[in-house]
């Protein structure tokens, strides 16, 4: 291959052009003009936010090792995208950076008293009701009341 051409090994600009994203929501017809740049804005927001999380640190020059990465960074994004979006609606919006940072990576503490875990949340913790919601909604199968 030339020196210009994007091939198996091409790096992540190579493998995001490859990949197919499925975005849900309505998509007016082409001869609209209306819902195409909107389709492809959104397309865009998720090869960026891939390209700025898990595609950034593609393993190797192999095409192989890239593909399984890429692989699991698609299931990866999407498990956050669906924990954001069960978790409330601010959430549903921001990108899997914030969902990291707010929902995942809890400063939580892990306790265990008479053969039971119990994990002690941080007070004042500005995301307890999104995070509580998030395992309510996923445990249990309904939100919260309010």
């Amino acid at each position: 291959m030339c020196g210009g051409e994007s091939g198996p090994a091409g790096g992540a600009d190579g493998l995001a052009a490859a990949v197919v994203f499925v975005v849900g929501g309505d998509v007016a017809d082409a001869g609209s003009g209306e819902g195409a740049p909107r389709g492809h804005a959104i397309v865009e927001q998720v090869i960026a936010d891939l390209k700025n999380g898990p595609l950034a640190h593609l393993p190797s020059g192999q095409f192989w090792a890239n593909s399984a990465w890429l692989v699991c960074a698609s299931i990866a994004f999407n498990l956050t995208r669906a924990a954001g979006t069960l978790a409330s609606t601010f959430h549903a919006r921001v990108t899997t950076g914030t969902i990291r940072t707010q929902l995942i990576n809890v400063p939580a503490r892990l306790a265990r008293s008479a053969r039971r875990l119990t994990l002690h949340l941080p007070h004042d913790w500005p995301w307890q009701h999104a995070w509580q919601q998030l395992l309510a909604t996923s445990v249990h199968g309904s939100p919260l009341t309010a």
